[in-house]
């Protein structure tokens, strides 16, 4: 058990650090090479199922957080403000969730 700690630590071999080179460079891009990052946000913005899909999970995990809150109070638990917070968190969630269902500035 102790057999590493009693013995002294060998101290004979130091190995010396990698030396460091300078990095490269790069050459600037041209206004035809640079990535277009807003086509590319578009693309996975616009997909209905993906949507849907995230939609209703948001919505899902809300209705879970409010009644995770609500199931204390009905056990007979004198409401507090960390259920008060639990509920508004859970209901934020949700509308999150029904804001990416409605998509309401058409981006789809």
């Amino acid at each position: 058990m102790g057999a590493f700690m009693s013995q002294p630590l060998d101290r004979g071999k130091v190995v010396a650090p990698p030396e460091v080179t300078a990095p490269a460079k790069l050459a600037p891009l041209s206004a035809s090479e640079a990535p277009a990052s807003p086509a590319r946000g578009q693309r996975f913005n616009s997909c209905w199922s993906c949507r849907v899909l995230s939609g209703s999970g948001l919505i899902g995990a809300g209705l879970y957080v409010c009644s995770a809150a609500r199931r204390r109070m009905k056990l007979g638990y004198t409401p507090n403000p960390g259920s008060a917070t639990q509920m508004v968190v859970g209901v934020s969630i949700a509308a999150w969730g029904l804001i990416i269902l409605a998509d309401p500035k058409r981006k789809a």
